[in-house]
């Protein structure tokens, strides 16, 4: 015997059915094309945030150069 919840449950599974791969498909959608693009847009935000900090290449600069001048300046005493 078939009942008429039997009847119309194909057609509610089939709605179902697509609601489920609508929301999926909507959950596998992306704005970036690649990572590299998502990296990028990462690390934008990030350094806009401060994350980062401030850049130090002066400082790294200065110490390479005091390194240098020391080192010179123990060859010189030891030269003389």
């Amino acid at each position: 015997m078939i009942h008429a919840s039997q009847t119309e449950r194909p057609a509610a599974d089939a709605a179902m059915l697509e609601a489920y791969a609508q929301r999926a498909g909507a959950a596998m959608a992306c704005a970036f094309s690649n990572s590299a693009e998502f990296d990028a847009a990462l690390i934008a935000a990030r350094r806009a945030a401060g994350v980062y900090g401030p850049k130090r290449h002066r400082r790294h600069m200065l110490a390479t150069v005091a390194g240098v001048a020391a080192g010179l300046a123990v060859i010189v005493f030891l030269i003389v």
